[in-house]
Parts: C-alpha cells; structure tokens; sequence
C-alpha cells in the first residue's frame, strides 16, 4: 500500500508539472488565463441575462418574482454548487425560497453540518463539563464550515438587493477565481433573494405602470407587504408574519448561522454605505463576542471596499443594535451586518450634486471623518452603482468568513458556551410566568427562538408560593439572553447631541414583551428547584371567527400608505376572532352617505396632512391624489352625527380634533423634544373600568406611545361630552419601559377619551392598542371600541 501510495504521488506530480507547463506556454496575461478558466467552468451555468433578458443593475429593468423563481431553478440544474428548495408560502401565497451554496463536496454532507452547528450552538451536547466540551468543539471547529446567511429584499423598494442576489448566486455557482474557490471550500451560503416575495412583483407591477411617465420612480400607493410595509423588519421577535416565521423556522433554527448579511438601501443623498460597527446604543444583552465580531467584520469589509476604491462610506453611524425586533441573529450566536446603500429612484437613475449631499446621524456626507472616507463628490447615482456596491461587500464578506473560518466557529462556540453555564450567586437565576390569559402565546413566542420554558408545580422562592403551572424560563441555556430582553423592562439612555437636544433613536426605545401582552414576568436572583417539566403548553387558539352577519365596519385606507393601517387588519383578522371590516378609501368618503353603509370607522395611525390633503396633484396618477378633503371631513361629520362612530388611533385623534372642532385639545402640541418626548415607549395607564370600552379590561394596564397625544378638555362649556377613558397615573412615573422625557406633563391627563357628537361618537386613542401585533394588553380597547 505505500508502494502503490508513492505511485500515485508520482502520477499527480507529472500532470500538476504538465498542467503548469501548458499555463506557463500561454502567451496571455495570467488574468485572462483566469477569465479563460471562468469562462470554461461557466459554459453550462446561464448567466441572468440569458433568462431575464437582462442583466440585474441596468437602468430601468426590475425581475419579476416568477423571473426570480426560473433563474434560480436553472442555477440549481445547471451547478452542482447550488441547492434552491421551497421553505413555505408567502401571505400572498408566492414560494419562499433560498438556495445553498457551497462546494459540492459540502451539499453532499448538508446534514451533518447542521449538526455540527446544533451541537456549537448548545455546548451542553458535547460534555458534562468544560473540559469534555472544549475537547469535542475543538473537533467540530475542524470539520465546520462558516454558515452565512444573505438575505434580500425585505423591503421592497429597496430593489438592489433583490437584483444583487441573480449576481452573487451566479459568480458563486460558476466562477473558478482563486476567492470563490475559498468561499465554496470554506462556509455554506445560504441565500434568500426576497425576504418579501409579495412585494417585488408590487412594486415591479408599480414601476412597470409609470416608467416613462412623469411619475417613473415614485413609490406604490399600496403596502409593499400586505399588512405590515416596512415593519416586516420589525418582526423578529414578535414572529407574527409567514414570511418571519418561515425564515426563523426553516432557516435560522436550523443552520444557526454565524453571519447573517441583511442587505438594504438608505436614502440617496447621505453615504454611499453604511457598514457596522453600530453606533451607540447596544441592547444590553448582546453578548460581548457578537459586538467583538460584527466590529472585526464590518470594518473590515469598509476596509476593503475603500482600498478598491469604493467612496462615501461610514460605519459606526446612523443605526443603533438596540432591538431584537431586527436582530434575532444577535441573540442566537450570530452578528447582523446591516449594509446600506444610497438608493436612486427604483430602478431609475438620478443625479445627486455635491452640495445636496447631508449629514447623517454620527457622519457628514460632505466632510471626512475618522469614520467617513473618501468623500463621494456626487454626480449620476444607477441602480448599477448599488449592485456594485452591495455585491463587492458581500463578496468581502464572504471571504472574510472563509479565511476567517475557525476563528468564526471558535467563537460562536464561546458565545454559546457562556451563555449555557450556570449561574452564580447574586446573577439572575430565572424568570418565572404565573398563568395568566396570554401566557401560551408568550411562551409560544419565546418557544420559536429555540428558548427552552418550564413548567413548575406549586414551588416557592424566598417566602414567595407560586401557583401550579407557573412556566419557568431559566438564564442558563443558549437563548436565556433573547428571553430575558422580552421580559425585563427597557431603560434607554438618556443621549443628547451637543446642544442638549435628545438623539433620535432609529427605531424605538422598549420591547417588553411581557407588558406589551400583560403577561407578568418576575426575575429571580436566587436559584431554586423546582419539579415537573412543563409539557406543551403552546400557542393556544384564537377561537374562531366572531362575526355572524356582514358587519358595518371600515377602515379607512390612504392612498399614502400606513403601517398601522395594515397591521389594523392584521389585527382584527388574526387576533379579533375575525372581526370583518372593509376599506373606505379618500373617494367614497367624500361621496358622503356613509351612515348608510356603515357603523363604525376606523381612522389608523397616519399624520393630519396625509389623512386630509393625501398626496399633491401632480406627485402621483390624478386618481391617487388628494386625501378626505373638505368633502371627506364634512361625511364624516354627518356620520358621526348620524350615530356613527368615528375611532381614531394615536396621530389620527389630532386629525379628527381640529378636522371636527372637538372640545379637546392635544396637551403636547407645540412642544420642543426637550420638554416632552416619547419615541416609542410603554406607558402606564389607570381605565375606568365602568365604561363599555374598558370592559373587561383590569384597572391598570399600558399604553404604547408614539409621537402621540395627550388629551384634555379644551372647552369647560362642553366637558359633559367628553368621556375619560383611560388616563395617565397622577402620582406615579408614567414609564414602565423605554425612554420619555418630560413625563410630568402627562400626569393626571388623558389618554383616551370618548367626545359625543349629535346621536354617534368620536373614540380618541392617543396611543396605538394594536401595536405591530404585539400589544395584546389592549386589543380589548380596540375591540370593545368598534364593536
């Protein structure tokens, strides 16, 4: 067998010597040798020009999603490199894909890879104490692959991702360069090309109606997701859409990647792209091994980029790692790299002078900085340019994770590993969930992200009895850090700029869980036992459908769109029992003679300008411009004096305050941020409990407060028509969790109220009781309201 071994050794060195003697014989350069090999190896692998007609970057051409679909097919028939499956269906039933890519060598061994990542992922299957489960990890490491996963298009404008995604599945699955080889032999990319199907075939849909009109490039006047638009990345902890839920289940808690790139576009007059490091604030419970990595990455990919001369790029600006609402990954072993790119019109391009360029959060577009350089000076900005930008980053990526591979592993093995070790004395041991009526769908929440819940017989902790069945979640396990950012309640700091002026966060400031669903979470700093492992207490159900007859419901629909107002629907057809509405758009409100039709309308979250004056004529297609108008105000008037019943949510009331001359007034209006400022918190509240609205509610509950009002009777003449609802505590801190200033002003003033008028009512809500589906503590308000 040696004999034969050395014989084979010989064999292989001939042809290694006659391989490189022919190399060495061609007179071409060796970078077009190199073209030559990519050319041979791409023969069979169409190009995405070949099936879109297309190249993915040119001016004025967007894919469909059947287009999508057939490319990535063929990639798949043609490359044995390639994987391209179907996870599930969208809300508007289009396939969910992703394709797997690697070496072939890797494809064949997919299972066992997800195992090795399994067992990194939760070090207590490798041993009984640390020495067993660094010895055993150290073999995984070995053998383990990077896992990366790309994903695109979430939100669908953002159309560069989508149409990156045709190049970066084509140079993996046909390119032999020297870099590709690496990242084939060395990680796993798993590439989802839209996050959102529905929404790449509306906005092509859009896109494709107004090119070479004078409204080519403008946004849909529809949700580009059905019920959530641009929320859908606000999803990632709440898990209340298929398309969330599909890629937490199907992908992330299978592979359990170590790298997840999320591909985005920014506005087109501030940086060419934004790389992490994120700026200040970092949620508290990332681990410190995931702020370690998505550091080392994104500077290095901006390294990189700038050193190819790649222009107009910042990192540690603009946005924060403070939620888990768009970060699932951070609690799951794995870093965010958000990339951002400028953006042009859709698919059209435009020209950005140098002096229209402006200053961002933490950067000047126009100035260098430590953290900003080279200056991009302006000029014509194509859909090609954001390919360009967004392909060569995720290629740095890549590579990175490739060269990087055991350092990659090793260290997702430590995040776990600190994460799983028991708790000392004085740490937080536990959470403990009393029972309670949203308690399943909490649990199922906390459930899908892989944490593991308990539940206890009747047990006690320092002098405390527990009732039986109270659900048990403990810190020492690989996703104790998601749970307990669900459950503890939020502080955000207090940051101002220099001038004193509070920074506006990028999202919103709280994510309590547990209060948003009135579902009491309790820590404990003391470890306890406990008996009887709980055994599939679930999601719970719904209960069916509640409407009988055709109901007399609407909610009215702007043709600029609103989140709340798809999340509105969201609501009241997953959570409200079927509660059937229908929509009442700007034209048939100013039609008038809506008592006939209806009893009840439903005005959701939106600013008084859009609701009133819609878009300008000659912004849009004349049919989706104007807003209720004059005509609209005055229907709604005589509905409500009919007997309708107007409900307002948050940013709404002022609207119908000044539309109809209520006798309230807003308390916080006019104010500057440095006397009051609420930017997406949860509140306390006191209801009074009489009233039909407050029905069955307790007498304290919370309030999710955005940019909203604050009531109080402005007219002492008509005091008799307005009805307290619900108010803000006199004596006590309004905020349970996030971030308000100037919470003095809210004490004792009102939060929702009840304004009669002629036989019907106005019902002003200054918050929103249906936040994204999650603040389930006041459906009921929302509910009673339109019932």
């Amino acid at each position: 067998m040696i004999h034969a071994r050395r014989f084979s050794l010989v064999v292989l060195s001939i042809l290694l010597l006659t391989q490189t003697f022919v190399a060495q014989r061609s007179a071409q350069p060796r970078t077009q040798n190199t073209r030559a090999a990519n050319t041979r190896a791409a023969i069979n692998v169409p190009a995405p020009t070949e099936v879109l007609g297309f190249t993915p970057g040119d001016d004025r051409k967007l894919a469909s999603w059947a287009q999508t679909i057939d490319y990535f097919r063929r990639l798949d028939a043609a490359s044995d490199r390639v994987k391209f499956e179907e996870l599930g269906r969208t809300t508007m039933n289009k396939p969910f894909v992703m394709a797997t890519i690697s070496a072939p060598e890797n494809l064949a061994r997919l299972d066992e890879y997800k195992n090795i990542q399994r067992q990194l992922a939760d070090p207590r299957t490798l041993g009984r104490n640390d020495q067993e489960r660094d010895r055993r990890a150290e073999e995984l490491i070995t053998h383990g692959k990077t896992i990366v996963l790309i994903t695109c298009g979430i939100h669908s404008t953002e159309v560069g991702s989508h149409h990156s995604s045709f190049l970066i599945a084509h140079r993996l699955a046909s390119s032999n360069e020297p870099e590709v080889q690496r990242i084939l032999r060395d990680t796993i990319v798993l590439l989802v090309p839209s996050l959102n199907p529905d929404g790449v075939d509306i906005v092509k849909d859009w896109y494709d109606r107004t090119l070479g009109t004078p409204y080519e490039g403008t946004t849909p006047p529809v949700l580009y997701h059905k019920y959530t638009g641009h929320d859908n990345n606000r999803d990632w902890y709440a898990f209340t859409q298929k398309e969330t839920q599909i890629t937490v289940d199907k992908i992330h808690n299978v592979w359990h990647p170590q790298i997840v790139h999320d591909i985005h576009q920014q506005g087109a007059t501030g940086a060419r792209l934004f790389l992490p490091p994120y700026m200040p604030p970092v949620e508290p419970n990332v681990p410190e091994g995931i702020i370690e990595g998505y550091t080392e990455l994104g500077r290095a990919m901006a390294s990189a980029l700038r050193a190819k001369g790649f222009k107009g790029i910042t990192t540690d600006s603009t946005y924060d790692a403070w939620t888990p609402a768009r970060a699932y990954s951070h609690y799951h072993g794995g870093v965010r790299i958000l990339s951002e790119t400028a953006s042009c019109k859709l698919a059209t391009p435009i020209t950005v002078r140098f002096e229209d360029l402006r200053a961002g959060e933490g950067y000047d577009a126009r100035q260098a900085s430590a953290n900003f350089s080279e200056v991009w000076r302006g000029g014509e900005w194509h859909l090609r340019d954001i390919t360009n930008y967004m392909t060569t980053a995720a290629f740095e990526l890549m590579s990175h994770a490739a060269t990087n591979r055991e350092r990659w592993l090793r260290r997702f093995y430590g995040i776990g590993k600190e994460a799983v070790r028991e708790r000392r004395s004085g740490e937080l041991f536990a959470f403990t969930i009393p029972p309670s009526n949203n308690v399943h769908a909490l649990i199922g929440i906390l459930e899908r992200a892989g944490v593991e819940v308990d539940e206890a017989s009747q047990f006690t902790v320092n002098g405390i009895k527990y009732p039986e069945r109270t659900a048990i979640v403990r810190m020492a396990q690989p996703y104790g850090d998601f749970a307990k950012a669900l459950l503890e309640r939020q502080r955000y700091p207090d940051l101002r700029d220099a001038s004193g002026h509070p920074q506006t966060p990028y999202d919103v400031t709280a994510h309590t869980l547990s209060l948003l669903m009135n579902v009491k979470a309790e820590a404990v700093f003391t470890p306890f036992s406990y008996s009887k492992p709980r055994d599939g207490i679930g999601m719970g159900s719904n209960g069916g459908c509640g409407d009988a007859s055709p109901p007399r419901r609407a909610i009215y629909k702007s043709h600029v769109p609103s989140m709340d107002e798809g999340w509105t629907r969201w609501v009241l057809e997953n959570k409200g029992r079927c509660l059937f509405y229908s929509l009442l758009e700007d034209k048939e409100a100013r039609a008038g003679n809506l008592r006939a039709r209806y009893d009840t309308i439903i005005i959701p979250d939106h600013s008084p300008r859009a609701i009133l004056n819609g878009y300008a004529r000659g912004t849009m297609p004349d049919e989706y411009t104007g807003g209720l108008d004059a005509e609209g105000v005055q229907a709604l008037r005589e509905f409500i004096e009919a007997g309708g019943t107007l409900v307002c949510l948050n940013r709404a009331s002022d609207f119908a305050i000044e539309a109809l001359r209520l006798p309230v007034r807003d308390v916080t209006e006019g104010l500057k941020r440095t006397e009051f400022y609420v930017p997406g918190s949860i509140l306390r509240i006191e209801l009074d409990t009489t009233h039909p609205i407050a029905k069955g509610m307790p007498r304290e509950s919370i309030a999710w407060a955005e940019d909203s009002p604050v009531f109080e009777v402005s007219d002492q003449s008509q005091a008799s028509r307005v009805h307290v609802i619900a108010r803000y505590p006199t004596n006590a801190d309004p905020l349970l969790s996030g971030w308000l200033l100037g919470g003095e002003r809210l004490k004792g003033k009102a939060a929702l109220v009840e304004v009669t008028m002629g036989k019907g009512r106005v019902v002003l809500f200054g918050f929103r009781p249906q936040y994204r589906g999650q603040s389930s503590a006041t459906y009921p308000l929302l509910f009673n309201a339109i019932n």
